[in-house]
């Protein structure tokens, strides 16, 4: 592993930890709009603290964008996607470790904050909304991405601007699906849950990468660049 695939490992495993923590161990206390905060934050740190090394991507389908717009080698994007979804599952682990300590807690009943539709929705949305909800938000968020560190963009804001769209996608949309527009971010909770969750989890890998390949052709196109 080369010290880019060490960043993303760290940068997804923090991602998991706080956010999806926020919602296991500090949900009642935090609500949905502290959780946002929480994987916006988060995000925002990992930007700062690993973003010069790797670009903080932490998510495979912000480098699947990245890759469509021409700013990553295929091989590359591969290497990335092993490091992320390594440091989600890690992620979820450590969580799980945590949580299991407080009476009460069960893997059945408290979770990993999972991502899911109809059943497993946290409002009951199903599988239409749910899909067009994450490659929707998913679009919007790598636009947002890849359109702050392009060149001419403020690059010393990069971090904060895209923390604060991950804020406002969760504020958004944390009832209809708890929010996913990371494949790695869903697939690590599920794979310790199982169940119903993992059998979900096709949407949030399919969906992101939908919109995180329509946000990366639109740049690749040069429709959303300052380039001509």
């Amino acid at each position: 592993m080369s010290k880019k695939h060490i960043a993303e490992f760290i940068g997804t495993f923090a991602l998991v930890l706080f956010g999806c923590g926020a919602a296991v161990l500090a949900g009642l206390q935090v609500g949905n709009l502290g959780i946002s905060f929480a994987f916006g934050l988060a995000i925002v740190a990992m930007a700062y603290g690993i973003g010069p090394v790797s670009g903080c991507h932490v998510n495979p389908a912000v480098s699947f964008g990245a890759w469509i717009a021409g700013r990553m080698s295929r091989q590359e994007m591969l290497a990335y996607w092993i490091a992320q979804v390594a440091g989600a599952a890690v992620g979820a682990g450590v969580l799980l470790v945590i949580a299991s300590g407080a009476g009460g807690y069960s893997i059945d009943g408290g979770g990993l904050g999972q991502n899911g539709f109809g059943t497993g929705s946290p409002g009951g949305y199903g599988l239409l909304a749910s899909f067009v909800f994450e490659t929707v938000a998913t679009f919007l968020f790598v636009v947002t991405i890849l359109g702050v560190t392009q060149k001419g963009a403020p690059n010393e804001l990069a971090g904060l601007a895209i923390g604060l769209a991950l804020v406002v996608i969760h504020i958004v949309g944390i009832q209809v699906t708890g929010v996913s527009v990371n494949p790695a971010r869903s697939l690590g909770p599920a794979l310790w849950v199982g169940g119903e969750a993992l059998s979900q989890v096709w949407l949030f890998i399919a969906a992101p990468m939908l919109g995180a390949g329509l946000a990366g052709w639109t740049f690749r196109a040069k429709l959303l660049s300052e380039e001509s």
